[in-house]
């Protein structure tokens, strides 16, 4: 957890420089019960306070504070329910992303006292999308998230991240609430009231209006706007002493004139920054622009000007930093069709990768594998009859070849759509010791019984009977999926999840989140290879046998036909991947958006334009995400003017 939020608070600049401090009072908005349900007295607490801090009473919250304060609450308030409120882009989900990384530095600071250390939980950053109240409670639903985006759960399970939910070892922080439907929230809400762990929920403030909208028990604190003092801490530091005059001129107006349109739009933590990434490199802008009163009379007009430039911020080359890949006309036009499709989506707001293939026609796609899949098997088919029927059968027969093969690559890539064939977390999924062990089992001993009943030497039992125990080994680890439906693939169905399941517990090696590249890699680089590596197994069992009984050709030929048709269709053709990777190339050409879309979208994580959650991507912005998908700006988006 520390490694991911530390590098994701990073690429969202909240640690370097400086991020802005992270004001917050009780809300007086109506969108949580009385304080006293979340401040219950001594002997009703449902959580007691966490090891080295106090409970929360009233007096603190009077007070306020920043985010030493925030962490104060988080960890002494007695009901263990947060809401972090606010105006949009008022910096809700960068305060949580702070608060997170508080808690696991306070987790670090106890690693002296493991009795001390074990009674404050690990937070847990989730989004809520796919999350259906009615059919999973919310520890249910967050130990099912858990499993597939932490490798540390690798080999344990649903049973273990349950565990630790129930025990109150993990923290959840819900992130995205105002993105689900009222009554969908209403139920999430509800469901979180009963949650055995402590619940931080980030959301705009107005989604929550309403009695159905609130969280039992749930303490309300809304994140201030920036003062003008701290917004002028954090432009001014990074520049030279003395600052250039125009930046001295704009943090007088900042300081000085609480009226002016300067001081009106530096409220804002995406206005604040956007201001000091346009112009503090002095990429060709100059400051002073701000300044024209003419040209700026209104907070509405300079945070519009301002709000208008964000893409092409991030990808204006800069002094000392990699120049883009892509330019401000190609990176725009390729995230307002992201835009676009991730606000057609009906369940969520999130842009997983593996969705791209459904964005296009599939058809053009299913007919090039049926058409590369028949073309390369109807010529290595047609060579396989001619050597061992003649010329005239292959003639005959290889044209029904073409047609079957292609009938049944086409049949295959329609369906690798489905969203639930996702990531492990590597080789060491794919062939755990228990699973390898299993395979060598099954090789040794299919080999040795081949040797005593079949009349065939010893090298070549041993040696046809691999591939079985390949297969075996992938049947009984998460490669079973790969395989299933082949010669190799006997023993995959779900029946077997349970010895799957025991054969596959190791010991975790790396404990790391699973991202969205890496799923991308699961499927191009892992995925990819074991289905080739299926093809061969197949063309050695076939081909040494044919060949001990007909020859050396014939069983190359036989063997590499039976190899190709199981390459292609485990390999390429099945492959999830290579889908998405397809379906760029058609959206390149109908929407002039890049070929390597995958890139595109890491290299728009890393200028801060998306954000990862999870195995997803989100627009960094619901403003703009909106604001893409509009002709004109959302009207006030960010809050009062």
């Amino acid at each position: 957890m520390r490694k991911k939020w530390n590098e994701e608070a990073k690429l969202r600049r909240l640690l370097e420089p400086a991020h802005l401090p992270v004001r917050w009072q009780v809300t007086r908005r109506k969108v949580a019960g009385r304080i006293d349900g979340a401040i219950a007295g001594e002997g009703r607490a449902r959580f007691a306070p966490l090891p080295g801090l106090t409970a929360v009473t009233r007096d603190v919250l009077r007070q306020g504070g920043a985010l030493t304060e925030l962490h104060a609450v988080y960890g002494g308030l007695a009901s263990g329910r947060l809401l972090l409120v606010g105006e949009p882009a008022v910096g809700k989900t960068s305060a949580a992303v702070l608060l997170l990384l508080a808690a696991l530095d306070y987790r670090e600071n106890a690693e002296a006292e493991p009795d001390k250390q074990a009674r404050i939980p690990v937070p847990v950053m989730l989004t809520p999308f796919g999350w259906d109240p009615a059919k999973e409670s919310a520890t249910d639903w967050a130990a099912g998230r858990l499993s597939r985006e932490y490798t540390v759960f690798r080999g344990k399970g649903l049973a273990r991240a349950r565990e630790l939910l129930e025990k109150g070892r993990i923290a959840l922080f819900l992130d995205g609430l105002d993105e689900v439907d009222r009554k969908l929230r209403a139920a999430m809400l509800s469901a979180l009231a009963d949650a055995d762990f402590r619940v931080v929920a980030v959301s705009r403030a107005r989604d929550l209006a309403g009695r159905r909208q609130r969280l039992s028990g749930a303490l309300a604190l809304e994140i201030q706007p920036v003062c003008s003092q701290d917004a002028s801490t954090y432009l001014m530091t990074p520049l030279p002493d003395p600052a250039p005059s125009g930046w001295q001129e704009l943090n007088r107006r900042l300081l000085d004139e609480p009226g002016s349109a300067v001081a009106g739009t530096l409220t804002n933590p995406l206005v604040i920054s956007l201001l000091r990434d346009i112009y503090a490199d002095n990429g060709g802008h100059p400051v002073d622009e701000l300044l024209d009163t003419s040209r700026f009379p209104s907070t509405r007009s300079l945070q519009d000007h301002l709000l208008a430039q964000v893409i092409t911020a991030a990808y204006t080359p800069r002094p000392n930093r990699p120049r883009p890949r892509y330019s401000p006309e190609t990176a725009e036009r390729t995230l307002r069709y992201l835009a676009t499709q991730v606000t057609h989506a009906q369940d969520d707001r999130e842009l997983r990768w593996w969705r791209i293939p459904a964005w296009t026609d599939p058809r053009p796609r299913i007919r090039l594998a049926g058409f590369v899949t028949g073309l390369l098997c109807g010529m290595a088919g047609f060579f396989m009859l001619w050597w061992t029927n003649g010329l005239v059968w292959a003639c005959l027969l290889a044209p029904l070849g073409v047609l079957i093969a292609a009938s049944q690559a086409a049949r295959r890539h329609s369906k690798v759509t489905d969203e639930k064939s996702l990531p492990s977390a590597g080789w060491r999924d794919i062939f755990p010791p228990g699973a390898v062990a299993f395979g060598a089992f099954v090789w040794l001993f299919s080999g040795t019984v081949s040797w005593l009943v079949y009349p065939l030497p010893a090298w070549l039992t041993y040696l046809s009977m691999l591939p079985l125990g390949f297969g075996a080994t992938l049947v009984s680890s998460r490669g079973y999926k790969l395989v299933a439906g082949t010669y190799l693939g006997s023993g995959s169905g779900p029946q077997y999840d349970e010895l799957r399941e025991g054969l596959s517990r190791r010991p975790v090696q790396e404990s790391r989140a699973v991202s969205p590249q890496d799923v991308w890699r699961h499927h191009i680089r892992l995925r990819l290879v074991l289905g080739l590596m299926t093809g061969v197994a197949v063309a050695l069992f076939f081909g040494s046998v044919v060949a001990h009984q007909y020859g050396l050709m014939t069983g190359l030929l036989i063997g590499g036909t039976a190899g190709l048709w199981q390459c292609l269709m485990a390999g390429p053709v099945g492959n999830l991947g290579v889908a998405a990777a397809l379906t760029a190339v058609q959206l390149s050409r109908s929407e002039g958006t890049p070929v390597r879309l995958m890139s595109f979208l890491e290299d728009a994580h890393r200028r801060n334009l998306l954000r990862v959650t999870g195995q997803a991507y989100q627009f960094r912005h619901t403003w703009l995400r909106e604001s893409l998908t509009s002709s004109t700006q959302p009207e006030g988006r960010l809050g009062p003017s």
